[in-house]
């Protein structure tokens, strides 16, 4: 009872506290976020603390006012006693963390959990997470969620707004599930190895979006890091460098293998020895890749060195050379290996080499060698050892490698594997060793064997060492420990030289450029590695990234304050964690880790103990030194990663680098070159100086060295990161380990890079996000004069955030102010939400209450009407006695009446009835007499009827057989006649054929074949008359029988009908008439089968009438086509007698037309009389060929020179802008008619081809004039239109034979058709046909030039079209890319002044002003085509592929920006796409084609974009109703990315997402690319024959020639052309 009275007063006085606006907005955010949530409080917490918080709410807000002032005082003494306890209790929580906030918190599986806080007291807080548990934390360890945050993550996390460890591991995770694998954190990319592969995101076409992309328009990719660092390079000319780093199994080396890909995909033009730089550089890879990888416990193809590869570009920007530097191999890999990881991949290659190989090195299983076996790990999974020797061997020999050398390389990996078998014992003397036993000989035998040496020298090397002393050298012998570790080092010395020999062997096959000036340099090293056992390789690989770590906070300390400046606001020195110190620890001279460490190894009796004592004294008062408590050998360093402790033990043995002299003059003595070549002679100066110093070399101070220069590299360049990261141990996708994440974070110094900006301004808005985000803090500056920066300045003032400030784009926020501003923008939506709820309870209320009183008034009506209704009863029920009264009394007289009236009718009726009775009798018995006489008559007739009717079926049926058989033998004879006729046709094909060739000598063969043609006609058109009729006649017959029948069946009805039944009172006459009623029925159904019988008959009359008819039709119609074909022979004969005459004509105009007059008579007559003696004239005799000879060779050299100046003057005036006449190219009609006048397309050899090409390319070469190549685009299309309707490839050669052959000459071609040219031919025939039918063109047999100029001209159309096209492209890509996405219009500046109307018919106008761009180009293009008269087939196309084109922009845009995939950007595509739709429909189709359907992609996905209620829609109306062109890839790849910036609404539901990311797993292993972009098709997408077949025929006989060529007496045939 007191617990409901305390909250009913706790509601009260809250909600009177609210009322007062005096308090403060913080207090009023306390106090609104209590109300909003008082329902989860109640379940929650007691009525004390809500009290007790009040009061310290009242106590901070220093508010003198009584919260209460309208309760009993009885309930205040209620709540004075709940709060006795927690008076004392104060409010200690910061600005942004209140009750109900959702925060993080540590938590020791997941690293960081998300919950609800319910509870704070002082500076701990309560929560209640996610997993249902309740965690008590500090304040200060609690962190605010981004509960506005995108579902799919941000693609920068500088643009999260809380930047913190949670808000990023949240980010990444939230990224990875949707296979988002990069993200940036500013210039820095973070790459999560997927462990699958995602080939979509390497192809060819992604490479192309990138490219020249700004960083961070697109989505994040490694891609994106290359071209800014070769964009830098080419701009600044200043060298970049990318550091790829990360642990083992991050994807370092896969990472590094994408930006050689890519900068060679933007460089990579200069080759070497027919390869190319960047080709070399990678395929080294695999071989580096077996010589210096390895399996670890974290990764199977874990690189154990360092690689620095530098890409040498020229002044053009084209890779010219490169280098690749290697760092710190682990060589004690080669003698050492730890359990489950393996030795360097070489080895275990060369155990699986071919059988022949491994028995000429004496090989065997890796289990048998000592290097190998000392893990159980040998294979790996899905590895094939075999197929990677061999392919390890072809890497070789494109490298440059030569078999010699391969040959020598895999000696010497057997000999390390042998030399690793060796064994030793105690010897017989003191401190002396030997061979263990024969196994240890043989090895050291093969050992000697492949290393060419001399045996017992290797074992003196291997159990002896050379003293040298002033006085004598001494020999000593070595003791099988010291013997053990004398053998590693020559196995580690052995293998270090050939891998150092390897590197230098393909840097000299890649070969550097000196004149090179800069260079992109791509680090890939190995990542910060702390282990249970961490010895001298780990101590160098962590001093390396120490190294890195400086170089990369100074990067991002440096890019903080570029940006700051940038946008001009104050800003003080940051501090940052400087590691400083820990390099001095290790590196320091004198006094470092490595000095003290080279010390030590210098010295013969230092141990690691006495190593490990220097290091505690020196360094025991070192913060970042520490001394472990039990050990005596161990160290710890606090790296920036975290503390490490090294074991001590093998860093003197691992730190020696020199080798022993002995080793050095045996491998020197070798017989190998290869191997004598690892091992140069030793400076004769350097021995004298000082034998000891030449003797010992520290790897640790040569790494030094090393890095040094490489920071000296990186600090000379640009440097660019990317941070490697692997999600999971497992090595497994889908997988994301959130403590493994941040350890990986930490370490890659990630976190230290946001905490730098942490330290600044971590929150970074634009003013258009900032207005539009919290505006609604102050609604006053939307309606100001104000443009956004004074906007944000207004908004901040009110606020009062304190120490933020306003950049030139940007706002900056200082840690916590933006969730300062996300609450007071929570507070303001609820506090709206509240008027809204109030408001529409209040709305419900009076509707409740005006239902209430019309259902009353209601009730009251029907209650008055209930009384009136009563009333109104009474009266009607005494009008209705009165009624009922006088009818009774009505109704008795009627009845007495009925009665008396009914029995006097009863009685009439009685009389009438007899009278009737006995007419009736009478007229019955007349009527069956008259019936029985009619049906006996019947009868009798029906019977004759009958008799008659079978004789006159069985004459019919004998009289058609007859008929019928004498048909049968007219239609085989007439068959037989129709094969005589097939004979008859062919025979006449024949003679047409025979007759085509002699017409030519003989005229009157002609008169013949046409008599003879129509007696055949005329016989088959008599055969065709008599067979006409004897169908006509059959016919008849048909009909007649046919209609004999039919009457036959109507009279048989009608007897039938007559039949009906007689009733007579003589039983004996109705049953006899019964009888014969029946056998009528029984022969009328015999006479109705008959009659089926002979329909059925008639029916197959008609059918073999029909087909006989159809024949007949076949019959005519094949002497219809050999009379066309007749026809055709008469035209094409004409035509050639033509052209023949019109020939002649011109050749008797000539200046010596007399002699060739006289000559052409004798030839004439000469082969008038051979044709009279012979059928065929041969035309290739010797003595036709010598007139032919002497009549040309004395017109030629005129005739020659005359031909090169029409060609002139023809090349001159098509080079001229000629124009059209009537949607005809006047050049294209002019060259066709010159070319056929000239007869050129029947030369054998000409010029005039290759003039008219050359003039087109010169004229196209450089215009990027759209309208120079349109007009020629015109011509040259219509000119291939004539040429493809006018040529035909020559004859069979059985054709040729009859032909002579073709004079070069114009002369020559003149002369020959003048031999057999008619004279009566008028000249209009040219171009083909006549002048009514001059459309028509006359095909000719071109020779091989003329197919070759038609060839060109096809290459050069499909050129211009290309260029044309690719201009348009090129003019409109600038507007695409401002298409993709709307323009961010503050709302500030939508919004000035109280013209809301005019401002957004302002931002309309803005948002499809880059649209309009468009619509207004391609509808200048299109008006540019149509005024060249480019061909509507040409121009469809053309637009199709634009609209392709600006289909395959948006739609890859729209994938890979996730800032376009938001509703509001949907809108706006969706509005420009409509002005492409109206622009479309104003072009026509005869225009634009389908031009609209290759919009399919994006207006799918803006559809996609703007539907509402996402989440409802299954994948399956996704899939095939919305979207069905897009695929599952595509189709995730957009829901995810999906963001609604107007209404606040989700993408799909979490299963259609689910389903999707199934059916993505199932579709991966398909061989088909998965890429989810579109290609750009820039293909030809026509061929001739669709142009020829889209355009009409061309009329070219009315074309005015030019000016230039009109008065000229060469090109009058133009001229006559017209005229006529």
């Amino acid at each position: 009872m007191r617990k409901s009275k305390a909250w009913e007063i706790v509601v009260e006085g809250m909600k009177n506290l609210a009322s007062k606006c005096q308090i403060s907005s913080i207090i009023r955010r306390y106090i609104v976020s209590w109300l909003q949530r008082l329902k989860i409080a109640q379940g929650l917490f007691s009525a004390k603390l809500v009290v007790v918080s009040l009061e310290a709410v009242l106590k901070a807000s220093q508010v003198i006012i009584d919260p209460f002032e309208k309760v009993p005082s009885m309930q205040l003494h209620h709540l004075s006693c709940y709060s006795q306890h927690f008076c004392k209790a104060k409010l200690a929580a910061p600005v942004n963390i209140i009750l109900g906030t959702q925060v993080w918190v540590e938590d020791p599986n997941v690293c960081w959990i998300e919950g609800v806080v319910t509870k704070i007291t002082g500076q701990e807080v309560e929560v209640e997470t996610t997993d249902g548990k309740k965690v008590v934390t500090n304040l200060s360890k609690t962190y605010p969620k981004d509960v506005d945050a995108p579902a799919g993550g941000v693609d920068d996390m500088t643009k999260l707004s809380y930047l913190h460890e949670p808000g990023v591991l949240q980010n990444l995770s939230t990224r990875f599930q949707l296979n988002e694998i990069y993200t940036y954190t500013g210039n820095i990319l973070i790459a999560i190895n997927p462990f699958q592969r995602l080939t979509h995101l390497y192809e060819t076409h992604m490479m192309e979006q990138y490219k020249g992309a700004p960083l961070g328009e697109l989505s994040p990719h490694v891609f994106a890091i290359a071209d800014v660092a070769f964009r830098a390079m080419i701009r600044e000319g200043k060298s970049n460098s990318i550091l790829v780093s990360g642990e083992s199994g991050a994807g370092k080396t896969e990472t590094t293998k994408m930006l050689m890909r890519y900068l060679a995909y933007l460089g990579g033009r200069k080759g070497t020895e027919g390869r190319t730089v960047e080709q070399q550089v990678l395929e080294s890879n695999p071989v580096l890749e077996a010589f210096g990888n390895a399996k670890t416990v974290r990764n199977n193809n874990s690189s154990r060195f360092g690689k620095f590869v530098e890409i040498q570009f020229d002044k053009h920007g084209r890779i010219s050379g490169a280098a690749i530097r290697t760092y710190l191999l682990e060589r004690s890999r080669v003698c050492q290996i730890s359990d489950p990881e393996r030795n360097y991949h070489c080895f275990y290659l060369l155990c699986a080499a071919p059988p022949e190989e491994i028995e000429k090195y004496k090989l065997g299983d890796p289990k048998s060698f000592h290097y190998l076996n000392q893990s159980n790990c040998y294979q790996l999974v899905g590895i094939n050892e075999a197929q990677d020797y061999l392919a390890t061997r072809r890497a070789m020999d494109v490298v440059g490698i030569s078999d010699k050398e391969q040959e020598a390389i895999f000696r010497l990996v057997a000999a390390i594997l042998h030399l690793g078998n060796v064994e030793f014992i105690k010897g017989k003397e003191v401190d002396s060793s030997l061979l263990k036993d024969e196994k240890s000989k043989f090895h050291l035998k093969m050992t000697a064997e492949l290393l060419t040496c001399d045996r017992a020298a290797l074992e003196d090397a291997l159990l002896k060492r050379v003293m040298v002393t002033p006085e004598e050298v001494i020999k000593r012998s070595l003791n099988p420990e010291a013997a053990t570790i004398s053998r590693d080092g020559l196995a580690k010395t052995l293998y270090s030289r050939l891998f150092d020999w390897l590197v230098n062997k393909i840097n000299m096959s890649i070969g550097q450029d000196p004149n090179s000036k800069s260079l992109i340099g791509v680090l890939d090293i190995y990542g910060f590695e702390s282990f249970k056992l961490n010895s001298f390789e780990q101590f160098c690989i962590n001093f390396t990234n120490e190294k890195l770590q400086q170089h990369f906070n100074q990067h991002v300390f440096k890019m903080e304050q570029e940006e700051y400046t940038k946008e001009q606001i104050d800003w003080s020195y940051i501090e940052f964690v400087d590691n400083k110190d820990v390099l001095e620890l290790i590196e320091k001279k004198p006094g470092g880790i490595i000095a003290l460490l080279d010390e030590a190894c210098m010295f013969p009796k230092s141990t690691h103990e006495t190593f490990s004592q220097k290091l505690y004294q020196t360094f025991k008062s070192h913060a970042r030194f520490v001394k472990p408590k039990l050990s005596r050998s161990d160290f710890i360093i606090s790296h920036y990663a975290g503390e490490v402790q090294y074991q001590s033990e093998l860093f003197l043995d691992k730190n020696k680098d020199y080798v022993v002299p002995e080793h050095q003059d045996l491998l020197m003595a070798s017989k190998c070159s290869f191997v004598a070549g690892l091992f140069p002679p030793i400076p004769e100066e350097t021995n004298k100086s000082s034998s000891k110093s030449a003797k010992f070399s520290s790897i640790g101070s040569r790494f030094k060295l090393q890095l040094q220069s490489l920071m000296e590299t990186l600090n000379s360049t640009e440097p660019h990161y990317i941070r490697c990261v692997k999600p999971n141990n497992l090595l497994k996708p889908s997988i994301f380990e959130n403590a493994n994440i941040m350890q990986q974070l930490r370490c890659g110094g990630v976190l230290e890079a946001i905490r730098i900006s942490m330290a600044g301004y971590p929150t970074r808005k634009s003013f258009f996000d900032f207005l539009n985000r919290f505006s609604l803090l102050a609604p006053e500056v939307l309606g100001g004069n104000l443009d956004a920066k004074d906007a944000c300045k207004k908004i901040i003032d009110k606020m009062g955030l304190q120490g933020s400030q306003i950049g030139k784009t940007k706002v900056f926020l200082r840690a916590g102010q933006m969730a300062e501003l996300d609450a007071r923008r929570a507070q303001k939506l609820n506090t709206a939400a509240k008027k809204i709820q109030r408001k529409i309870r209040t709305h419900i209320t009076r509707n409740r209450f005006l239902a209430l009183r019309k259902a009353s008034i209601s009730m009251q009506s029907l209650c008055r009407g209930k009384l009136g209704t009563k009333l109104f009863e009474h009266m009607k029920r005494q009008a209705a006695s009165l009624k009922i009264q006088k009818n009774y009394r009505r109704h008795s007289f009627w009845m007495w009446y009925k009665k008396l009236k009914l029995s006097v009718i009863v009685l009439q009726t009685g009389m009438r009835a007899m009278a009737a009775h006995s007419a009736f009798r009478h007229k019955k018995t007349t009527k069956a007499a008259l019936l029985v006489q009619a049906n006996w008559h019947r009868h009798r007739d029906f019977k004759y009827y009958k008799n008659l009717m079978r004789s006159a079926l069985v004459t019919q049926k004998r009289w058609r057989g007859r008929a019928a058989r004498k048909e049968l033998r007219k239609l085989k004879m007439a068959a037989k006649e129709t094969g005589a006729l097939q004979e008859a046709k062919d025979k006449l094909q024949k003679q047409v054929e025979d007759l085509t060739w002699r017409l030519q000598l003989e005229k009157r063969l002609k008169t013949d074949l046409e008599e003879a043609k129509g007696h055949e006609i005329q016989k088959l058109q008599n055969s065709l008359q008599a067979m006409q009729a004897k169908v006509d006649e059959t016919t008849e017959l048909l009909t007649k029988e046919r209609e004999s029948a039919q009457k036959a069946i109507q009279e048989a009805s009608a007897i039938v009908e007559e039949t009906a039944p007689i009733h007579v009172e003589d039983t004996e006459k109705i049953d006899k008439l019964s009888a014969e009623v029946e056998q009528l029925k029984n022969l009328l159904e015999s006479e109705k089968k008959r009659a089926d019988e002979s329909e059925k008959k008639c029916t197959e009359a008609l059918e073999s009438s029909e087909s006989k008819q159809l024949k007949l039709d076949e019959t005519v119609n094949r002497a219809n086509q050999l009379q066309e074909s007749m026809n055709r022979l008469e035209e094409k004969l004409s035509n050639i007698e033509s052209e023949n005459k019109v020939l002649r004509q011109q050749a008797l105009d000539m200046a010596e037309s007399a002699k060739l007059q006289a000559t052409r008579s004798k030839s004439t007559r000469l082969q008038r009389s051979e044709s009279q003696k012979i059928q065929s004239v041969d035309l290739h005799s010797p003595s036709m060929q010598m007139r032919d000879a002497d009549v040309e060779e004395r017109p030629q050299k005129s005739l020659n020179e005359k031909q090169q100046e029409y060609q002139d003057l023809l090349i001159r005036c098509i080079a001229q802008n000629l124009g059209f006449a009537k949607g005809r190219p006047v050049a294209a009609c002019i060259i066709y008619k010159c070319l056929r006048q000239w007869r050129s397309f029947e030369a054998e050899k000409t010029s005039i081809f290759d003039r008219i090409i050359q003039t087109i390319g010169q004229a196209i070469e450089t215009q990027d004039n759209n309208e120079t190549l349109a007009y020629w685009l015109s011509n040259a299309s219509t000119l291939l239109l004539l040429l493809q309707r006018t040529l035909k490839a020559s004859g069979s050669a059985g054709a040729q034979q009859h032909r002579r052959p073709t004079s070069a000459s114009l002369f020559g071609r003149m002369t020959q058709s003048f031999r057999g040219t008619p004279q009566d031919v008028n000249i209009s025939l040219i171009d083909g046909g006549t002048a009514g039918a001059s459309d028509t063109l006359q095909q000719v047999e071109a020779k091989y030039p003329a197919l070759l100029f038609k060839q060109q001209l096809t290459a050069y159309v499909e050129k211009i079209y290309g260029m044309i096209r690719d201009n348009l492209k090129k003019d409109i890509s600038p507007l695409l890319g401002l298409c993709i996405q709307a323009p961010r219009i503050s709302r500030a500046n939508l919004l000035k002044g109280t013209a809301v109307a005019l401002a957004s018919a302002a931002s309309q106008d803005i948002l499809i002003a880059h649209w309009q761009g468009i619509v207004n180009n391609i509808g200048c293009s299109l008006n540019m085509l149509k005024s060249n008269n480019v061909p509507p087939f040409l121009v469809r196309k053309i637009f199709t592929q634009i609209f392709s084109f600006i289909n395959v922009q948006l739609f890859n845009s729209l994938l890979l920006r996730r800032e376009c995939c938001s509703f509001s950007n949907g809108e706006y595509v969706k509005a420009g796409l409509s002005e492409l739709e109206h622009w479309c429909y104003k072009a026509t189709e005869e225009y634009a084609g389908s031009a609209w359907d290759e919009l399919k992609h994006i207006r799918q996905a803006i559809g996609f974009l703007v539907i509402h209620q996402k989440p409802k829609k299954t994948l399956d109306e996704i899939s095939h109703d919305l979207c069905p062109v897009l695929s599952i890839q595509q189709l995730y790849r957009i829901s995810t990315m999906y963001w609604d910036d107007k209404y606040g609404t989700y993408s799909l539901s979490h299963d259609v997402i689910s389903n999707m990311r199934v059916l993505m797993t199932e579709d991966s292993n398909n061989a088909v690319s998965s890429s989810f972009l579109l290609d750009d098709d820039s293909s030809i997408p026509f061929s001739v024959d669709d142009l020829s077949k889209s355009k009409d025929q061309i009329n070219i006989a009315d074309i005015e020639p030019p000016p230039l060529i009109r008065d000229n007496s060469g090109f009058s045939f133009l001229l006559l052309r017209s005229e006529t």
